[in-house]
């Protein structure tokens, strides 16, 4: 027997040969996680050189950045200051520690600005929050203003640290990060993961694909500072270690492709 197609809505045969069926179109590339938190370092922001601010290497970081954007990730940065001042090495140098601890807080807003001065050339809406309350060039952190921000599709940059001396961006991107709700710490180096020991001085280091905050302590990894690692511990955030140069790396990661150290519980 022959097979009779009929139009759906008069149920009459088609004439001739029935229409072609259309594809329906893919779905978009879904993001592993919808909230992010990014930890930059002050020297990454160097370049090549570590210190001051390369203006190719932080375009480079924007348009990575902008990249998250496109596929509806809200994302909120920590940025160090080490590019420009460091509070323990003023230390080393005479300097009052917590006096070195409120200049590094300063240079790492120096940094979230000019973060957002290159996002926003990629026509990517950035907030700078700090610890440190300056009007005039910055909103201070309220974690409810911050969440209303990422809802309405901005970029959220925290400067200053906590706004306390003895505590470092570290343990402010894990404060952060637990404040505002964030699915997951993304902290970019100049590696691409944790291992056992350290590959420029050992090449038969072993890089770990994952490992839990309990080995991490066994094992003396120096992932983050003390501090930082046990706020992240208490209140189970995970954290992926990766290769911040890489190109598209950033946008990989928050895919849930397999880059970098996964630290979890």
């Amino acid at each position: 027997m022959g097979v009779f197609l009929c139009n759906p809505l008069t149920r009459e045969p088609f004439a001739g040969k029935p229409p072609p069926v259309t594809k329906k179109a893919k779905p978009k590339t879904k993001p592993k996680y919808n909230r992010i938190l990014l930890k930059l370092s002050g020297e990454a922001l160097g370049g090549d050189q570590g210190f001051g601010i390369c203006p190719e290497t932080v375009a480079s970081m924007a348009r990575q950045i902008a990249e998250l954007r496109e596929l509806g990730v809200q994302v909120v940065i920590v940025v160090g200051g080490g590019n420009i001042f460091r509070g323990l090495e003023g230390a080393d140098h005479g300097i009052d520690r917590a006096t070195g601890d409120y200049m590094g807080m300063l240079a790492t807003i120096i940094n979230a600005l000019a973060l957002q001065n290159s996002l926003e050339h990629h026509n990517v809406e950035t907030r700078v929050q700090t610890a440190i309350e300056m009007s005039e060039v910055a909103e201070p952190f309220i974690s409810r203003r911050a969440v209303r921000h990422l809802e309405k599709g901005r970029v959220v940059i925290f400067g200053g640290g906590t706004g306390n001396p003895y505590f470092s961006t570290d343990t402010a991107a894990a404060l952060r990060a637990n404040e505002i709700g964030a699915d997951i710490i993304l902290k970019a180096t100049q590696v691409d993961g944790i291992y056992d020991s350290d590959p420029e001085k050992n090449p038969k280091a072993k890089r770990f694909k994952e490992i839990t905050y309990l080995e991490a302590l066994q094992k003396q990894l120096r992932i983050m500072d003390s501090a930082a690692f046990s706020l992240c511990l208490d209140n189970n955030m995970p954290i992926i270690v990766f290769d911040l140069f890489k190109p598209h790396n950033i946008r990989n990661v928050v895919l849930g492709k397999e880059i970098g150290t996964l630290v979890h519980a």
